[in-house]
């Protein structure tokens, strides 16, 4: 069971899975605070995730909500992990490739975060940008326009229209 709880909640902060379950037990951050022997405002930073469980503070948790030993400290791990994927990809792309705004309609181009959104901006300009534009995202990203082909949507309840037709 641990295998699928962790599956369902990889990359998700430990405090979602207490704050829920502190909901689903009726019970107040307080009263587990107290329970279990921290700081109201300790846990409180856990639950929102400002502030990362720590071993002591998750075999606490985890005895009091019957929880399997490590869970919560394997779900802190692959949070950790997501959040410098997130951070390297990021920092793995500098400034903004010179594409059609428009094709970016419904975001603010000026804060579209190039690394992080990395495949679903080239799904979007494979979709939807002129040769041009391929080309640009290409280049910006550091790939062969051929290569660009892996990251084209699988959607398959798009309507294509053939325009070579008529």
């Amino acid at each position: 069971m641990r295998g699928d709880i962790i599956s369902a909640f990889k990359g998700i902060h430990p405090g979602k899975i207490i704050e829920r379950e502190i909901r689903k037990q009726k019970i107040t951050q307080r009263g587990l605070a107290e329970k279990i022997g921290e700081h109201s405002q300790t846990l409180n930073a856990v639950i929102k995730g400002h502030r990362a469980l720590t071993v002591e503070m998750a075999v606490k948790i985890e005895d009091t909500f019957g929880y399997e030993e490590g869970m919560l400290l394997t779900l802190q791990a692959y949070y950790d992990i997501a959040q410098y994927r997130i951070k390297r990809a990021q920092e793995s792309v500098k400034g903004v490739p010179n594409i059609s705004r428009i094709l970016f309609w419904d975001a603010d181009f000026d804060k579209i975060d190039w690394g992080r959104y990395r495949k679903s901006i080239i799904a979007r300009v494979l979709e939807r940008g002129s040769k041009e534009d391929i080309a640009e995202i290409a280049r910006f990203y550091g790939l062969e326009v051929d290569d660009l082909e892996q990251f084209r949507s699988k959607n398959q309840y798009r309507i294509r229209i053939d325009r070579n037709e008529n």
